[in-house]
């Protein structure tokens, strides 16, 4: 191949200016994913190198800019190795069209790589975790001087001089080779306990969830200070607390709820950590609360590895979970299928039929009695006793067995209409049927949507189930089988991604973005029951961003987020306080927190998020004509953040006083 000089010196210019890739003096180290992303030139200079059939199978894609070369280098193991190892190199001469080969599967040190996340775009996949993990072998000093930490052995070296091994993709000490050998560093596990002004969020998310009922007692395994007992006494119910620092000679009370929150993860020594999580079960008579620190908070303030997690700055031991981890060691240890409530929160249940209703009651949708539209004396005559039947029906989507309404008021209407189907009919008179059946196709599609969910951990039988979703299941699809059957198709559709985006396109609510759908979440129960169904693959089994208002629904790849805007309703345009992806392909979260950011992301289009129901709905939808009218809306990527939303009021000279909008007239001139 002929090679001018001013063409590779053109190639030069691009490899140092190229904003993907490895900058190393003589070299830029590209990933074989990333070549589509480079400069054309470069595309095409890198094509003719292709020589031998098995450069396709090269990991880093290596363009040397002292000499037309171009090196292909194998990694086999790029994604799972945080270091991987050098198997094999083939250097391309440009000039003379010929390849040279060097093996070192042989060699007992070969070279290894360091900082992945510089070979790859952006949006690779394991981006971020490689990102982290340079992050944290930085502040550890481990990559200082790089020369000496090219090779295995070299790299091996510098490891064991920091007692370090490598969890997956995250660093931890080596812990002592018997239990004779001292403890690297004492930990002080008391200083983790917290001072807290209001309840914790694991306690706080099962008042919330309607778990506490009259009667309830509560014990909290590990209390730290006790604020959790003082604040569920003052609600009213019984509360204790034991705590291996603060309280030690309180008795460990079993009681209906139990909460071990935040415990777990500040135990290093695995069997204890284990034991506390038995232990807790052993008291719990209805339901266990088990919160634990996840990956996605920020493990990176001040903190050294150790075991297998960190000791932080305050010299207390955190351990942080995946989510999925997280329930995977809830489960295996107590031989559950815990339920997720929140991003590192976990109920666990002690009666399958009570665990199941809770699983129900979680996609029950919202539904209103239909009004009365005309008036009829019988109606009137016994409205108070229909009553109760009407709002059966609401709840369930369906009549009533014997047993299921309180006995007062069963025996009053069986003494004046015989049977509760009669009983209805006096209500169909005064209603419109359609909204009825309305309702009993809602309760329908959630009871199909639990179902369809539920295969992804255990799936109950019949007889798990609690009596009155048993009933629910007989009447609203004639036997379990047939219901389990309409939930397994549904679940068959929801991988299929085209069928995601028509319904996300042609969704009556919600912004339609280039890949995506974001709607807020009062709008959720209005989707399709598909999407719907989409969006309970994230959330049942990793949880939901607990403050989240906004709902993201992509299409382009399976991933759902979950979006905060703490004062959608009050701000015009609200920014963006924090965001949760979840990949739906691995379960995999990636948190953002734009809190302290100057310009963070900001919402426009409010109305088009809500249902036309919605109590503001009318005042977004009139801001939004409003800003359409004087043409603000119109560069969508410049006002997307915070400053370019100001730049643009600023230069139209506008004024957004709640949701007033005024212009600014022009100074008058004598």
């Amino acid at each position: 191949m002929f090679l001018t000089t001013d063409h590779f010196n053109e190639i030069i210019n691009c490899c140092q200016n190229s904003p993907i890739g490895k900058q190393l003096p003589n070299a830029l180290y590209v990933h074989r994913s990333a070549i589509n992303y480079l400069e054309m030139i470069l595309q095409e200079y890198e094509q003719k190198a292709r020589i031998t059939d098995n450069i396709e199978q090269a990991t880093i894609v290596k363009f040397n800019t002292d000499k037309p070369k171009i090196s292909y280098l194998f990694y086999p193991n790029f994604d799972l190795d945080p270091h991987p190892e050098l198997t094999l190199s083939i250097v391309v001469n440009l000039e003379t069209q010929q390849a040279s080969y060097w093996d070192y599967t042989e060699t007992n040190n070969p070279p290894i790589l360091h900082r992945k996340e510089t070979f790859v775009t952006a949006d690779y996949p394991h981006h971020e975790i490689f990102e982290h993990l340079t992050y944290i072998e930085e502040k550890l000093g481990l990559l200082k001087l790089t020369r000496s930490i090219g090779t295995k052995l070299e790299w091996e070296q510098r490891l064991n001089r920091y007692r370090l091994i490598f969890e997956g993709h995250y660093l931890a000490c080596l812990r002592p080779l018997n239990s004779s050998e001292i403890l690297p560093v004492e930990i002080e596990r008391h200083k983790a306990a917290i001072v807290r002004k209001s309840l914790s969020r694991p306690v706080r998310l099962a008042l919330e969830s309607s778990l506490f009922v009259p009667e309830t007692s509560f014990f909290d395994y590990g209390c730290g200070h006790g604020g959790d007992i003082e604040r569920i006494a003052t609600a009213g119910y019984e509360s204790t607390g034991w705590d291996p620092y603060y309280r030690p000679d309180a008795p460990k009370n079993s009681a209906n709820i139990v909460n071990l929150g935040y415990i777990i993860n500040v135990i290093e020594d695995l069997k204890e950590r284990r034991e506390a999580l038995i232990k807790a079960w052993e008291l719990t008579q209805r339901i266990l609360i088990v919160a634990a620190q996840v990956l996605i908070d920020d493990r990176d303030r001040g903190v050294v590895a150790y075991g297998d997690g960190i000791i932080t700055s305050r010299n207390t031991f955190q351990k942080y979970y995946e989510q999925e981890e997280l329930k995977a060691y809830i489960d295996q240890v107590l031989n559950v299928d815990a339920i997720p409530a929140g991003l590192g929160i976990y109920f666990v249940f002690k009666d399958e039929a009570e665990a199941q209703t809770f699983r129900v009651s979680r996609f029950h949708s919202r539904a209103a009695t239909p009004r009365i539209i005309v008036e009829t004396k019988r109606f009137e005559d016994y409205e108070l006793i229909l009553q109760p039947l009407m709002d059966f029906h609401t709840e369930r989507g369906r009549l009533p067995i014997n047993g299921e309404l309180e006995l007062e008021n069963e025996v009053q209407l069986k003494e004046q209409f015989r049977t509760f189907k009669q009983a209805f009919k006096v209500i169909l008179q005064v209603t419109n049927e359609e909204d009825w059946d309305m309702i009993t196709q809602k309760r329908r599609q959630d009871l199909l949507l639990y179902l369809a969910l539920s295969t992804f951990s255990h799936r109950p039988k019949m007889r798990e189930l609690s009596p009155k979703v048993k009933q629910d299941i007989k009447s609203l699809f004639g036997s379990y089988n047939s219901a389990c059957l309409l939930a397994d198709a549904m679940l068959y559709q929801v991988g299929n991604l085209e069928i995601i985006a028509g319904l996300c396109q042609n969704s009556p609510v919600g912004r339609k973005l280039k890949n995506s759908l974001l709607i807020h979440i009062t709008a959720l129960e209005s989707l399709e029951t598909l999407l719907r169904l989409y969006e309970g693959c994230a959330s049942r089994t990793v949880g939901r961003l607990e403050e989240a208002n906004l709902i993201q629904f992509s299409w382009r790849i399976p991933k759902i987020t979950y979006l905060f805007y703490p004062d959608f309703d009050t701000n015009p345009h609200p920014t963006l306080h924090t965001k949760m992806q979840i990949e739906l392909g691995n379960l995999r979260v990636n948190y953002s927190d734009y809190s302290q950011d100057e310009n963070p992301p900001i919402l426009h289009y409010k109305d088009s998020l809500v249902t036309s129901d919605y109590p503001l709905y009318e005042t977004f939808a009139k801001l939004t004509q409003q800003e359409q009218d004087l043409g603000l809306l119109e560069d969508y990527y410049k006002i997307n953040r915070l400053q370019g939303w100001l730049q643009c009021l600023a230069a139209n000279r506008i004024i957004i006083n709640q949701y007033d909008l005024q212009q600014q007239k022009d100074d008058l001139i004598d």
